[in-house]
């Protein structure tokens, strides 16, 4: 079975910064896409940002400009740059992945929290 594990999450002032990880670990022949959703209190889940497989990436209209997806130094992670974090960031932030192990599969990870508050 593949994991999901997400990093990074936690308090932060407005303009502040924070970059989160996800790792994929397990069965992983390969990966077609990552991608970051969250959920805020009272909303459903939405796409934040992804990447597939060849680079190309897609942002929320919120986040264009703010947020940076990327592929992570280490094999099978996926990193997002949160700058300029604004109250409306704060969220449950999941990592999501399209995952091939044998199969394709689609993975969530349990959520870390991202607070933006003075």
């Amino acid at each position: 079975q593949v994991h999901l594990v997400e990093s990074g999450g936690g308090l932060v002032q407005p303009g502040g910064s924070l970059r989160l990880s996800c790792a994929a670990t397990g069965r992983i022949i390969r990966i077609g896409k990552m991608a970051w959703y969250r959920q805020a209190p009272g909303k459903e889940r939405e796409l934040v940002a992804s990447v597939i497989s060849g680079g190309t990436t897609n942002y929320a209209d919120s986040v264009k400009g703010r947020f940076t997806i990327s592929s992570g130094t280490r094999v099978n992670t996926v990193d997002l740059q949160m700058n300029n974090l604004k109250s409306e960031d704060t969220a449950v932030y999941y990592c999501n992945a399209l995952i091939f192990d044998g199969g394709n599969y689609n993975y969530w990870g349990q959520g870390t929290q991202v607070t933006v508050s003075s």
